[in-house]
């Protein structure tokens, strides 16, 4: 059994969900302790417990000490099986992250899946399902499966009640080299918003035009959504490439005025912007699973964060393949898996 600290390296739900897809997919069995120990609320939250119960249920896998709150869990994995699967975390936790779960085996599986996932679709501190549809799953389609997706309503945090359906046709993982983002297609940002003034999404869309001078006018819109489906915002600015499409967030909080989140957005879209690596740093954490479970392939990121080092880590103890982050002259890194 492969034994975790769940405190060390990044510390997050991260080491749970990578976890269970990766023993899903290896067949070993697994126990983390210290569970998000840094965290100002430690142990499981409802979208972990969500995500782990995901994965028993696609498999028939084992599992103890699954209960929100708790600091310990030990995993017994079955194998996964191909079928149509109804997820609800409950509250605005992440769809995203629940679909993290379970995709990888469910993408090794002897036949096709279909997922209805429900809970939050754009909430902080996990990629929104744009960032999923347009720069995540177009990575995985290239490696042999095809998986799409679709948003069938919106779910903004604290409310959730967001719903999105996802199709796997399964199929082996090829290796693959990306390390060229392509030719430049164009940028956009739009502020998507219900429940909320105005003039909230206007003033985050204006700031972020300001520090993007470049981007012409037209590429900056405002989305209004039905009420029921908020309160909430979200700016997301999007810059697509031939071969890779990247997506910043700035999602609306409680007490922050719109002008710092727009501010926030538009510098972490410059440093990508101004950089020549492939994949940003988000997109990075999620490829770790998808290239080490193919056998091989490589990706230029930038800094490496310690979410992406977690990754790695974890990813070697369960596959024992070697998974270098190689300094490139430009101040990027090269993530290559052997």
């Amino acid at each position: 059994m492969i034994i975790i600290d769940g405190s060390e390296g990044e510390g997050g739900g991260q080491m749970v969900r990578n976890s269970c897809a990766l023993s899903l997919v290896t067949g070993q069995p697994f126990r983390i302790t210290n569970i998000r120990a840094k965290r100002s609320k430690p142990g499981l939250m409802r979208q972990h417990v969500t995500a782990v119960e995901a994965a028993a249920a696609i498999s028939g896998s084992e599992c103890s000490g699954l209960t929100v709150g708790s600091p310990d869990l030990t995993f017994h994995p079955g194998k996964a099986l191909a079928g149509e699967y109804h997820f609800s975390v409950g509250t605005a936790g992440s769809t995203g992250l629940v679909l993290q779960t379970v995709l990888m085996p469910l993408l090794l599986a002897a036949g096709p899946s279909r997922l209805v996932l429900e809970g939050g679709t754009h909430n902080m501190l996990a990629p929104p399902f744009d960032f999923i549809e347009r720069c995540f799953l177009p990575i995985i389609n290239r490696m042999g499966p095809r998986v799409s997706a679709r948003m069938a309503r919106h779910g903004f945090y604290p409310r959730g009640g967001g719903r999105i359906e996802v199709e796997i046709e399964p199929a082996q993982l090829t290796p693959i080299t990306c390390s060229e983002r392509g030719t430049f297609e164009g940028a956009s940002a739009l502020a998507a918003y219900c429940g909320l003034p105005s003039e909230i999404p206007m003033r985050m869309l204006e700031r972020a035009r300001k520090d993007l001078p470049d981007w012409i006018e037209d590429s900056f819109a405002a989305r209004k959504l039905p009420e029921d489906q908020g309160p909430g915002v979200i700016l997301m600015l999007e810059a697509r490439y031939g071969n890779v499409t990247e997506i910043v967030s700035g999602f609306g909080q409680l007490g922050v005025p719109a002008e710092r989140l727009g501010k926030t957005a538009a510098a972490r879209m410059r440093g990508y912007l101004e950089c020549q690596a492939f994949a940003g740093p988000y997109l990075a954490d999620q490829l770790i699973l998808p290239f080490v479970l193919a056998g091989g392939g490589s990706f230029t990121t930038v800094k490496p964060s310690q979410h992406l080092r977690t990754a790695v880590d974890i990813a070697k103890r369960f596959t024992g393949k070697s998974v270098k982050l190689i300094q490139q002259i430009d101040g990027g890194h090269l993530v290559s898996v052997t």
